[in-house]
């Protein structure tokens, strides 16, 4: 009877530590090392809430823009970090600062999430993870991306914040990197 355990075991073991099928065998993976400022910004398209093309090098060439990943629409965390920017957003294009939200969810949760807390920037709906693997955001979970921000100016990544990415303050420290752009 001593030996039931050991071999129930030994005879488990392969089954437990075998490796299943990967979730999202379909999902391009993601780099994990964000774009490093003076990266040249990717000139990707890819689709808002409402299912339409959005061309990020047309973004760049109105602007500074602020391309921040958030990873789900309507969760505490994102939604302050929205609504930070909606609440400054009068100062923000004061600056001429032109804003892209993105997350891997499909354009109608965007969509939802964009007119429930009325925010006016476009929310790029990244559900097969282009746009964060040009980026190189790193995936926490299959579609979920971690908080990133970058500045682009000049079709070059100009500021970045990958660590400690705030969600409150997100728009006033956002703006003092806008300062201190040359």
């Amino acid at each position: 009877m001593k030996l039931l355990p050991v071999v129930l075991a030994l005879v488990s073991t392969p089954l437990l530590a075998a490796d299943p099928a990967p979730a999202a065998a379909s999902a391009p993976a993601t780099a994990t090392v964000p774009l490093a400022v003076g990266a040249p910004a990717p000139a990707i398209t890819a689709k808002d809430q409402d299912g339409k093309a959005v061309s990020f090098k047309d973004v760049y060439s109105k602007g500074v823009t602020l391309v921040y990943f958030y990873p789900k629409a309507n969760t505490p965390g994102c939604t302050k970090q929205g609504c930070s920017l909606r609440d400054s957003w009068a100062d923000l294009q004061a600056k001429g600062v032109q804003v892209l939200g993105v997350s891997g969810d499909k354009p109608e949760d965007q969509k939802a999430f964009r007119d429930k807390f009325t925010f006016q920037f476009p929310l790029i709906a990244d559900d097969d993870g282009k746009v964060a693997a040009a980026f190189g955001v790193p995936a926490m979970r299959p579609g979920i991306f971690k908080r990133t921000s970058f500045l682009v100016k000049d079709g070059k990544v100009a500021w970045a914040m990958t660590d400690k990415t705030t969600t409150e303050t997100h728009a006033a420290d956002v703006l003092k990197a806008v300062e201190g752009l040359k």
